[in-house]
């Protein structure tokens, strides 16, 4: 190994030794308050972090630049900091064609990678993918699936690593010609978490940072969902669109938050592109566009292509599968789609508003009559399906404009075709009746008494 390289390593194994620790937990609704988990119940990862704030490289010529954690090579690559470079901080590497962004260093025995991605401008979608060696650079293996990057906002893509040992990295643009990506802060964990996907997060936690206003975890992560390979059953995705808890073996989210604005509703149509989720971890399960088929379920987003029109990339979001459920059609097509048109008529009456859907149990009874799931038992059927809305006048400083006059309204429907009315007002509930049901803790941000008021309210529906 070269002098460089196992400096290079043994810098990272002392800075893994004094980063702080990132703590995650597994969610189940017997245990909606993760933290309350004993020590021996923990599973601690430390972080180090590669932002490219530090080093300068303004050509697409093969270069190596000397940053933070190292030197890296950057191939048909450069490290931007224009208007139209997307990045967490100042500046964010742009690759062009079938660059490659690598590194001249070893990273000891990393259990997961996670890196942010964004078109640069308004470029075209472009794929790339991670690559592993173990030999410093001799041979190359894929690492997980290889990611499609299509928005103009930053996202993470997270991969876990099993190969061990002194490991090399790079990134590989594998199509999209001329558009160009940027990719930002690419964090290595070790222990068994994985680094926070969030610019403001606060890496002792895990947990963004989330109180600026439009964001879509504004009211609070209802299961202090992290985004760690460990936590199956409560795995926080920012799809950049809506931000979700989602259940490995459930095969659905638990939970998924979004904010809406009249900036969100335009006249763009549905896309119907139902597909897999490329971007969950290598390994997992990926429910696809036909996993419901013949199951007498529909397809129920949680996050509704209609709050997302404002353009082809938000609307096609939506159709994740990771952003469905199995639901009833009389439940998906009448009631909820009825409230989702309630929902955006506030929003064009001159409000913004906060949203959380969620679903619990198992068991529901869709066209073909009972069953508990489907997809070969992949894909749990929730036995009810819930939503909480914060309704706010059009304005800035939202958390702090939320007070005991706010208006909330929660909804807990059965998932059942026989028997669910298509009026939602029929099944108008507190907050709190939701948060004991399902185990989750939804305005975790707003003060205390604030929301001692609000989640014992029942709303009156009009």
């Amino acid at each position: 190994m070269k002098l460089r390289n196992l400096l290079f390593a043994s810098c990272l194994s002392l800075a893994f030794a004094s980063c702080s620790k990132n703590t995650t937990q597994d969610f189940s609704p017997s245990n909606p308050n993760p933290s309350s988990q004993g020590a021996s119940n923990q599973a601690a990862a430390t972080v180090v972090t590669e932002d490219f704030e530090s080093g300068t490289k303004s050509s697409y010529a093969t270069g190596d630049v000397t940053l933070t954690t190292g030197s890296w090579n950057l191939n048909d690559a450069l490290i931007g900091s224009t208007t139209a470079d997307i990045k967490a901080g100042t500046k964010s590497v742009r690759i062009r064609n079938n660059g490659i962004l690598s590194m001249n260093f070893n990273v000891s025995s990393p259990t997961s990678v996670a890196v942010k991605h964004a078109v640069y401008g308004t470029d075209n979608s472009s794929t790339w993918q991670l690559w592993v060696s173990g030999d410093n650079g001799g041979t190359y293996s894929q690492v997980g699936n290889t990611i499609t990057t299509s928005s103009g906002q930053l996202a993470t893509a997270t991969f876990a690593v099993t190969k061990t040992g002194n490991l090399t990295f790079e990134i590989r643009k594998v199509s999209g010609g001329t558009a160009r990506i940027n990719i930002d802060d690419i964090s290595f964990s070790t222990g068994g978490g994985t680094p926070p996907t969030d610019p403001g997060t606060d890496p002792g936690t895990g947990t963004p940072g989330n109180t600026a206003d439009n964001n879509n975890l504004l009211l609070g992560n209802p299961t202090n969902a992290q985004p760690s390979i460990n936590s199956t059953a409560n795995y926080l995705m920012d799809q950049t669109y809506f931000t979700e808890s989602y259940n490995r073996d459930k095969g659905t989210p638990n939970w998924v938050s979004w904010h809406i604005s009249s900036a969100d509703l335009g006249s763009t149509s549905r896309s119907d592109n139902f597909r897999a989720d490329i971007n969950l971890p290598s390994g997992w399960y990926g429910v696809s566009n036909t996993s419901y088929s013949g199951s007498g379920f529909d397809r129920g987003h949680n996050c509704p292509s209609g709050d997302r029109t404002s353009s082809s990339t938000a609307n096609s979001a939506t159709f994740l599968m990771t952003n469905m459920i199995p639901q009833a059609p009389k439940n998906n097509q009448q009631t909820w789609a009825t409230l989702e048109n309630y929902v955006r008529s506030l929003v064009t009456a001159g409000n913004e508003v906060y949203v959380v859907m969620g679903s619990y149990g198992s068991g529901g009874t869709g066209s073909n009559g009972y069953q508990t799931t489907i997809d070969g038992g992949k894909v749990n059927v929730p036995s009810r399906v819930w939503k909480v809305i914060v309704v706010l006048p059009n304005g800035n400083n939202d958390l702090s404009r939320i007070t005991t006059a706010t208006r909330v309204i929660a909804v807990d429907t059965p998932n059942d075709q026989s028997t669910v009315n298509a009026d939602w007002k029929q099944y108008l509930t507190t907050v709190k009746s939701i948060e004991t049901a399902a185990g989750v803790n939804i305005m975790s941000n707003v003060s205390q008494s604030i929301q001692t008021v609000l989640e014992n309210r029942t709303d009156s529906g009009v």
